[in-house]
């Protein structure tokens, strides 16, 4: 078969569209179906990630809203590349994933507690006894050194049930997780009777659905739940479309898409010329090799790099004009001078001033400090 030629124009637009930016979607539910699944992270910089990445989608969207979608089981939390909130739909493919996990932080030392089987137990029959319970229920502390991931007993013994799928996040007050029994939160429990190769294919073919146009590799890390080879044996018979992707750089690249590539790319709409603050673990972003290929834009995330090392700073936004990203800046929330404070920013090279893009920014900062429910913008660095 011929592969399909897309042009750059064509696929940034594409990767837009099915990423729902611009979307007219409010319903945060089937959001996060269509993307796939949410990446969740405790940082409140500004706002945390998974709030901001539906605001993106939903101007209307308050934070926080997402965790009664976990608490009414609409959504299950688990672990994809990172901890994410995914559709109940998937759970009857996702048996797999937790007795592969289950059994690898059995193994590693990261998880191991110290704790006796039955200690372990005990903390299970606890929860079984009375409900779901925090972290904070118990009281075993870490012994040695306090470095930052340092984490008491108890709360490795808890993750290493959760992983595979003995315990199951009931609810979340604030960002505080409250484990219960998998079974009770879980309809059905973590065993379905999907085959093992029902389980690949259907996470395999709702990956492509969710990229539109993905190189083998891309298919693999979009779930973190399958191996390459599992991927390759999938792509060999699942009748996919080759095509030929143009990159930012004038090259070209060889990818597979979804069968009905041709109508996805006649219904992506123009993106228009609004600007957007894109949060650092937006779907949109988080392959950033995808990003740089498609955009021409090389961005990381420094949050967890030493200060001394970081190129920009440590909370660093990208920032979309329509199909471009014209650069990134870093903010943050002052919560006792009720302002979002820009510290940092970065447009990118070659980029023209322009006015009306100036007046772009600021309304897309004033949008996001509403969100957040700051009184004002205030800029502590020089704007260029």
């Amino acid at each position: 078969m011929t592969a399909l030629t897309i042009s750059n124009r064509d696929a940034r637009r594409l990767w837009l569209a099915q990423n729902l930016i611009g979307t007219h979607l409010r319903d945060p539910a089937e959001i996060i179906r269509q993307l796939g699944f949410l990446q969740i992270d405790t940082i409140r910089n500004v706002a945390r990630a998974q709030d901001h990445i539906l605001w993106t989608r939903i101007p209307t969207y308050h934070e926080e809203r997402v965790w009664r979608l976990l608490k009414s089981r609409a959504l299950f939390e688990h672990f994809t590349h990172d901890a994410s909130l995914i559709p109940a739909e998937v759970l009857p493919y996702w048996t797999r994933r937790f007795s592969v996990l289950g059994a690898r932080t059995a193994r590693s030392s990261w998880f191991h507690s110290g704790l006796g089987r039955a200690e372990i137990q005990a903390i299970h029959d606890r929860i079984a006894a009375e409900g779901p319970l925090s972290t904070h229920a118990f009281d075993t502390r870490h012994e040695g050194p306090k470095e930052m991931w340092a984490r008491p007993p108890h709360k490795k013994a808890l993750d290493q049930m959760w992983y595979a799928g003995r315990l199951a996040t009931a609810h979340r007050e604030g960002f505080v997780k409250f484990y219960d029994l998998g079974e009770r939160v879980f309809a059905g429990g973590i065993d379905h009777g999907t085959s093992e190769a029902d389980q690949i294919g259907w996470l395999h073919a709702r990956a492509i659905d969710a990229l539109g146009v993905a190189t083998p590799s891309e298919i693999y890390r979009f779930w973190a739940a399958t191996t390459p080879a599992e991927v390759k044996g999938w792509t060999a018979q699942a009748g996919l479309v080759p095509v030929e992707i143009a990159t930012a750089t004038g090259g070209r690249y060889k990818a597979l898409a979804a069968p009905d590539i041709e109508a996805r790319l006649a219904a992506a709409p123009e993106p228009g010329s609004r600007v957007r603050l894109i949060n650092p673990f937006d779907p949109m972003v988080r392959d950033r090799d995808r990003i740089e290929r498609l955009f021409g834009f090389a961005y990381r995330n420094e949050m967890f790099v030493p200060k001394a090392q970081r190129v920009y700073g440590y909370y660093v936004y990208p920032l979309l004009e329509g199909a471009r990203f014209i650069g990134r800046i870093e903010l943050k929330a002052d919560r006792g001078g009720d302002a979002l404070t820009v510290t940092g920013f970065w447009p990118e090279a070659g980029l023209r001033p322009s006015k009306a893009r100036d007046a772009r920014v600021d309304a897309e900062l004033d949008r996001f400090r509403r969100f957040a429910g700051l009184a004002q913008v205030v800029w502590a660095c020089p704007r260029p």
